[in-house]
């Protein structure tokens, strides 16, 4: 094994007493941003030429780069929204670096290109992130993120004009945009302008619901809703379907969170509590005129669907559709119908009722796997949906809701063996004896032990559903198996599911994850030094703890945009938000487990650590990259083996979110190639097909 040179990394004398204990940081100036301090930024540029040296030299990375490409080159579509008369979606052809905002005029008519951010930028960095056109379909407000930053701009589209509008409004962050029923302008959410030289990493506070009248400055514009006396909650505003309602949705960040509605038939525009504490969570579905369908977790761990109305103050809810053994994890109100989506054991069904509450039959999905995103009006008989599984690739179906039938809207035509791909279900017990599902994807002539990658989350209450992945399928047609473990922290058993691994139960994620990583070792998935894990940001951190506690089980791991610093994470941009799920440093119990099993500061000198690629970019606002340099700079300087250690830092990117299709297939590419090198999967080039690849044949879009 060729033995690594590091760059030199200065190791600071900084250490800070917590509650009677000294703790060491002596990394802390890589906290500085890259933009700004010079000596950061050369620390970056000498890890990414020592990073990029190895990479480079690898053979399995061109060979993956070029499948990862082939894979990606199918068109994606995603759900229309029907305003009028015009359907709108968004699309991408295969291999753009962003996806277009098109409309057609009817269901089947022609398609046009509304708003194509691929001409923005010449690196393909900056996306149409958030979107909403209004009620008959003339104008869109959209938001552009830069760079990856959770900053947004949002501007306005004149439909029959064809050009932007005048109208901008500026730092805008964590918002929806939505439109007035009668279009005179949109709800959304921003924080004050920050500070010069602020915007990137300074802590955040004082969101707030502005209303924007179209044709007007920003500077105009009226705030609605703020709570200055809890300055680090998010509210987020949407507009009921028939255009009376402002919903307001306040949250500290977890699930849970008070609900606030505003008459718009009130010329004043008061706000009225409907749900004043955030002890539960209150999702609203729809409403009948003054009665709302909300999805709750008060008084069922599932959640159940209750109906609030407005008009009988004090009454509170009323129970309409309880709990299920199966977790309600969304619905709708469509076509005179209420649809809801349940998970068993991860799985999707979707379910019929009446609005007074009576089944009504379930909607017929095209196999196992996840089906969500309806589109449609609670009056329109049609609606969309997506379907996706390991093996099945994202397609969108026209659903009709009175007749229950439903028609494919758009379905990519991929250039994979997908009969080849098998998913099975299995279950493990963790060290408490908690049962946990896990998804494991093969090609099906694979059987004995093979170079494995495990994915979890396991945090904030999300669900790790089975989703169709280009990515995941470049490393599955080598041979290689793929599992995905449901761990707690997730959501997929509903509430206590999330409460067993959160802030002072967080050692049951870890405690999950290695037993799955123990399973597969104990029943030949893996081969015995051939298991690699992978995690992102919740994830990220995921991986850099249990590589600390059992680095013995891994011989790969790939942490991405994790949180490293469990004990100063709170100090940066939204991370006060985390409070809620991880702890507050500040708390004595909260710092006692954080410091526990914070990824920075339990590093493992002397013990054997498997090849590690950390990943982050220069421009993550989210979690500030200064996670990952800490943590990065700490695993160099301990002795931990001959193992490679590296950090890649991608520029002009965030978090993930609008990250460049070219750029996203070069991660990956790198990844995949480090874990194979690390866990010896023999990687060949793919046989491609030589079916034609034209936009005729590539895709079938109804309508064409």
């Amino acid at each position: 094994m060729t033995t690594i040179t590091y760059p030199h990394t200065p190791h600071g004398d900084i250490a800070e007493r917590h509650f009677e204990r000294d703790v060491a940081d002596p990394y802390r100036w890589l906290e500085n941003d890259v933009r700004i301090d010079t000596d950061v930024a050369r620390w970056v540029q000498a890890q990414n030429q020592v990073t990029r040296a190895y990479l480079d030299a690898l053979p399995a990375r061109e060979i993956f780069k070029t499948r990862l490409t082939a894979l990606f080159d199918h068109e994606r579509v995603m759900p229309p929204f029907k305003r009028g008369n015009r359907y709108f979606y968004t699309r991408n052809t295969g291999l753009e670096n962003q996806d277009a905002l098109y409309v057609r005029e009817g269901v089947a008519g022609p398609d046009r290109v509304l708003i194509n951010p691929n001409l923005w930028s010449d690196d393909g960095a900056m996306a149409l992130s958030e979107w909403s056109a209004s009620e008959d379909g003339a104008y869109v407000a959209f938001a552009v993120q830069d760079g990856g930053t959770d900053w947004r701009t949002i501007k306005v589209f004149d439909v029959n004009a064809g050009d932007v509008r005048h109208d901008e409004v500026h730092w805008a962050r964590f918002t929806g945009i939505s439109w007035a029923k009668d279009g005179s302008g949109f709800f959304y959410a921003r924080y004050p302008e920050p500070e010069q030289g602020a915007a990137h990493q300074a802590g955040l506070a004082d969101h707030a619901v502005y209303f924007h009248a179209l044709g007007t400055h920003q500077s105009q514009d009226k705030r609605l809703y703020a709570t200055p006396d809890q300055p680090h909650l998010l509210h987020f505003a949407g507009v009921t379907d028939d255009g009376r309602y402002a919903v307001i949705s306040s949250t500290a960040g977890g699930m849970n969170n008070a609900l606030t509605v505003i008459d718009l038939t009130d010329p004043y525009w008061t706000p009225r509590k409907v749900i004043d504490t955030i002890d539960d969570e209150w999702s609203v579905i729809g409403n009948v005129g003054t009665t709302f369908f909300v999805m709750t977790t008060q008084g069922a761990e599932r959640r159940r669907v209750v109906t609030i109305d407005l008009d009988a103050s004090g009454r509170g809810a009323s129970e309409l559709v309880p709990e299920q053994s199966a977790v309600l994890s969304n619905a709708w109100l469509l076509g005179g119908r209420l649809l809801a989506s349940y998970l068993a054991d991860a799985k999707t069904d979707i379910r019929r009722y009446t609005l007074e509450g009576m089944p009504d039959g379930t909607v017929a999905l095209p196999g196992i796997g996840t089906a969500g995103a309806f589109r449609g009006q609670p009056d329109d008989p049609e609606s969309f949906f997506v379907f996706t599984s390991f093996n099945a690739p994202t397609t969108i179906y026209r659903y009709h809701i009175a007749n229950d039938t439903r028609t494919v809207w758009a379905e990519p035509n991929v250039d994979v063996d997908l009969d080849a791909i098998n998913v099975e279900q299995h279950f493990f017990t963790s060290q408490d004896g908690t049962r946990v599902p896990m998804f494991i994807v093969r090609r099906r002539d694979v059987t004995g032990p093979v170079p494995t990658m495990l994915y979890a989350y396991g945090g904030f209450g999300i669900n790790i559903i089975p989703v169709y992945s280009p990515v995941q399928l470049a490393w599955l047609e080598q041979g290689g198996a793929l599992a995905v473990a449901n761990i707690r922290g997730g959501g997929e058993y509903g509430r206590a599911w999330h409460e067993a691994g959160r802030r002072d139960r967080k050692q049951n994620v870890f405690d999950d994850f290695i037993a799955a990583a123990t399973y597969l070792h104990a029943e030949g998935i893996t081969s015995p030094e051939g298991l690699a894990i992978q995690g992102q940001s919740n994830g990220g951190l995921l991986v850099g703890a249990v590589v600390n506690q059992r680095p013995d089980l891994f011989a790969a791991a790939l942490p991405g945009v994790g949180v490293m610093d469990m004990l100063r994470f709170n100090q940066f941009t939204g991370g006060q938000l985390w409070t809620h799920e991880f702890g507050d440093p500040a708390d004595e119990a909260s710092f006692h487990t954080l410091q526990s099993y914070s990824p920075y500061h339990n590093i493992q000198a002397g013990r054997r650590y498997p090849a590690i690629l950390a990943t982050t970019a220069d421009t993550d606002d989210r979690v500030v990259p200064g996670h990952t340099f800490k943590y990065i700079a700490a695993i160099q300087a301990a002795d931990l083996g001959e193992a490679p250690h590296l950090v890649r830092v991608e520029t002009r990117a965030g978090h993930g979110g609008g990250k460049p299709t070219d750029k996203v297939i070069d991660e990956y590419a790198d990844m995949w190639a480090f874990a194979a090198q690390a866990t010896g999967l023999q990687v060949a080039p793919i046989t491609l097909s030589t079916r034609p690849r034209s936009s005729a044949c590539a895709h079938r879009l109804a309508g064409r």
